[in-house]
């Protein structure tokens, strides 16, 4: 156990990887080694890199992928997509293909408001407190001008501010809910300084405004919220049933029945719900990655949104009306076009040039897209083939790497596993058996 360390973070990349080595690794030459393989060969975009952490001594590598054939809106996109599970790509690539001829997917944003809370607590007269926001509301507002101004100019800005009442659940506690248009950005830095400047603001006019009163407003914090219900995206997909042919050889209407029965799981029983919806993350998570989006915002945005009828259910839908099958995915989505690192990183950059450089509201639009897309193929797989022919034929490559196969063994081996179970195991002996 190395003891505490003061300064860490003032040592140069070198001292920090000594201190690793001497106190955590038992000075192992090889970890140098590995640590120094993976740095940018460009000094000039290492140190990017270095900017975006703290203590930063390498690189995490993860596959840079992108999958074709995606139409949307009538529109064919090619997704850029950063994933190190290896069935993903794969099977997003399959879904664009299927629904490419189909129509594609259709999306649209829904809502754009992004939303941020000023928390605090107040022990006093509730009629006197909303005469006071009502009061002093361009105040609060003008207290922001020198940060929205440059947002306003791109048609965004903050559209609305409401006091919210929260004492039957907490003594003393009222929010002042403040709604926001971030045009292409994120917005999270633009949010946080605006409602910081008017936490600053309420609290100074306050504390005269209350004086004669003997109350006090008191500001606890002040921070955007990661939950985004009025900020939602919704992406469809739909066929005639006879469309649906060529599935792992079953009639077409079989395969609608057996899919919707499979959404119907997913809506009503959490156990499958969890993994139903962490399927469509495999997606969504990928392109939120490569285009350098917070995919933990994101996450924990939509998982909540999955409870929001006070029980966790399927983010998508499956319908069949007649001999329409659709399949449909409604979410919330916060992210951005500019700002934050799709400014710095090269590949971040690269991606939205891919991607034909979209507004956000287009990205919403893509994302959602491959969400559902995702969400079709691996449904699709569980109620055919089985979820782990197609996922363990991908990490064969994988299996065969770990256990040191050569060119020659791994060209057998793909031919030898086509009907053949694949784990390690049965990797193992197959390496044996053919050296």
């Amino acid at each position: 156990m190395p003891n505490k360390i003061i300064g860490f973070s003032k040592l140069s990349r070198v001292e920090k990887i000594d201190w690793l080595n001497k106190n955590i690794l038992d000075n192992s030459h090889q970890v140098k080694l590995i640590l120094d393989k993976y740095l940018n060969s460009n000094k000039d975009i290492q140190a990017i890199h270095d900017s975006f952490s703290e203590n930063s001594i390498s690189n995490f590598y993860l596959p840079y992928s992108v999958s074709p054939n995606f139409l949307i809106n009538d529109k064919i996109y090619t997704i850029p997509l950063v994933t190190e599970e290896s069935s993903v790509v794969a099977a997003l690539s399959n879904a664009a293909k299927f629904w490419f001829d189909k129509g594609g997917f259709k999306t649209e944003v829904k809502s754009f408001t992004k939303k941020g809370q000023i928390h605090f607590s107040f022990d006093g007269d509730k009629n006197i407190l909303e005469e006071f926001i009502k009061i002093n509301k361009k105040e609060i507002l003008k207290s922001t001008d020198i940060i929205t101004k440059n947002m306003k100019k791109r048609g965004g800005g903050i559209s609305s501010i409401q006091l919210i009442d929260k004492t039957d659940e907490l003594k003393s506690y009222f929010q002042l809910s403040v709604d926001f248009n971030t045009s292409d950005s994120m917005g999270a830095n633009f949010i946080n300084s605006c409602l910081e400047s008017m936490s600053k603001k309420i609290k100074e006019l306050s504390d005269q405004y209350f004086k004669k009163n003997n109350y006090s407003i008191n500001i606890i914090m002040s921070i955007l919220s990661n939950y985004t219900p009025d900020c939602i995206v919704e992406s469809y997909a739909e066929c005639d049933i006879n469309d649906l042919v060529d599935i792992a050889n079953i009639e077409p209407k079989e395969f609608a029945k057996k899919m919707k029965y499979a959404f119907d799981i997913a809506k009503i029983d959490i156990s499958r719900a969890v993994t139903h919806n962490k399927g469509i993350m495999n997606g969504i998570d990928a392109i939120l990655i490569a285009t350098g989006n917070d995919f933990r915002a994101v996450e924990a945005g939509i998982h909540a949104y999955a409870s929001s009828n006070s029980k966790y259910q399927s983010l998508s839908e499956c319908s069949i009306s007649g001999n329409k099958f659709r399949l449909s995915l409604k979410i919330p989505l916060s992210i951005g076009t500019v700002g934050g690192i799709t400014d710095l990183h090269p590949l971040v950059k690269l991606s939205l040039q891919i991607l034909d450089n979209p507004s956000s509201k287009d990205l919403m639009c893509i994302i959602a897209s491959v969400g559902l897309a995702q969400n079709f193929a691996a449904v699709k797989s569980l109620i055919t083939s089985g979820i782990q022919q197609g996922h363990m034929k991908m990490h064969l490559i994988n299996l065969l790497i770990k256990n040191k196969a050569n060119k020659d063994q791994i060209k057998k081996a793909k031919k030898y596993f086509l009907d053949k179970e694949i784990n390690n195991s049965s990797v193992s002996e197959f390496i044996k058996s053919n050296k």
